[in-house]
């Protein structure tokens, strides 16, 4: 067992709903700052709002790139990013485009990866590859997985949360196989409970996303509190 401390520095806490409102926005960064999450994942056009309500504080802020399809081209995303980068944001999670990764083209994956990564990495911020793996086969998580190995993003994700599965432990298994301990693994879409979260980071998860942030924390004291009284 994790403190609540390290394990609430584990979390990214979500809100990209198209809706939104700016009282959305300022609620999550409050509860950002009081829990002590990782970051704020957001979408890209919340950034400097959100970048504004957490100044001074170490809280990141996340910006989520060609969010949630990836179908967009790679001088969008790469436009994308950099403005993010501009706006404040610490960390840069994108979808990848799996037209072209459903047909093979695997130089177009890499090389989107790579422009993308190489501007996180000359402005010293996190990258994710969002895979949403509910749209691949095992056999396209772990070409995507090879390429990550060869690129090193920070991070591999397995989901927006949009699509029609999240976050599976087979999968995250899968994409830990390939790219061991050179790039870390992120779970998210659909993960709602503690159970889910700890099963996650047993399976070698180091980040979480997740919207029932507040809820997970408060179930997971409930839980170290419950083990002290046995």
């Amino acid at each position: 067992m994790i403190s609540v401390e390290k394990l609430a520095g584990m979390i990214d806490h979500t809100n990209a709903k198209a809706f939104a409102s700016d009282a959305d926005m300022s609620k999550l960064c409050d509860e950002a700052v009081k829990y002590g999450f990782a970051m704020v994942a957001i979408n890209s056009g919340q950034t400097k709002r959100c970048a504004k309500y957490l100044k001074g504080k170490d809280i990141h802020v996340g910006a989520a790139v060609s969010f949630p399809l990836g179908q967009t081209t790679v001088e969008v995303k790469v436009f994308e990013t950099k403005n993010a980068i501009a706006n404040g944001a610490h960390e840069i999670d994108y979808v990848v485009n799996l037209t072209e990764l459903k047909d093979k083209n695997y130089s177009y994956i890499e090389e989107e990866m790579r422009q993308i990564v190489d501007i996180c990495n000359q402005n010293g911020v996190i990258s994710k590859v969002i895979f949403e793996n509910c749209y691949l086969t095992k056999e396209e998580i772990v070409e995507l997985a090879k390429i990550a190995r060869r690129v090193r993003p920070t991070f591999i994700k397995t989901s927006t949360g949009f699509g029609t599965g999240g976050a599976d432990l087979n999968d995250v298994k899968l994409m830990k196989s390939v790219v061991g301990n050179d790039v870390k693994v992120k779970a998210s879409g659909g993960i709602r409970t503690i159970e889910d979260v700890l099963a996650f980071l047993d399976a070698g998860c180091e980040r979480i996303g997740t919207s029932a942030s507040v809820k997970i924390i408060e179930d997971y004291k409930k839980m170290l509190e419950s083990n002290k009284k046995l």
